[in-house]
């Protein structure tokens, strides 16, 4: 089973090594990892994706709040929560392919952030299921390469008026 982790985490040299080497010494996968400050630069927010059974998980977790500069662990799997990724693709399509390719683009929501007279690099975010599906349909208008951002997820505010 797949699992979103969100960890908060004190911004200091040597965190996510530490983080790394808790997933990596115990056998346990990292499927993306996206680090990046929170709105103090003192606090950075890890999202992790891992895979594994529910004890699995609950182990990595406990070993998780156990490191010195994590401040806050919290599974997303059982929170009701927003998740996207980005892709960086270039295209190099066929004169007669150039049109489909921005109108897929348009489709999707994604946009032409640089183009040259062979290539489109397009942007596009959302979740793994819409850029999985924007991948497929791209791959026969030339694809010459794209990059793909880890997961980053945030928790969904709880309404308290019920």
């Amino acid at each position: 089973m797949r699992h979103t982790i969100s960890v908060l985490v004190e911004n200091k040299f040597g965190v996510l090594s530490r983080v790394a080497g808790l997933f990596s010494g115990r056998g346990y996968n990292i499927e993306s990892l996206s680090v990046g400050e929170t709105l103090d630069p003192k606090i950075s927010a890890m999202t992790i994706v891992t895979t594994g059974e529910e004890q699995v998980i609950e182990q990595i977790t406990k070993q998780l709040n156990k490191l010195i500069d994590v401040i806050k662990v919290q599974d997303l799997f059982e929170v009701d929560h927003v998740e996207r990724e980005m892709v960086l693709m270039k295209v190099s399509p066929r004169q007669e392919h150039k049109a489909e390719v921005l109108r897929l683009a348009e489709i999707f929501r994604g946009r032409v952030v640089d183009s040259s007279p062979k290539t489109y690099t397009i942007e596009i975010t959302g979740d793994e299921k819409k850029l999985e599906a924007f991948i497929e349909l791209m791959k026969p208008m030339g694809v010459k390469e794209f990059v793909r951002s880890g997961k980053i997820a945030i928790a969904r505010e709880m309404s308290k008026n019920k």
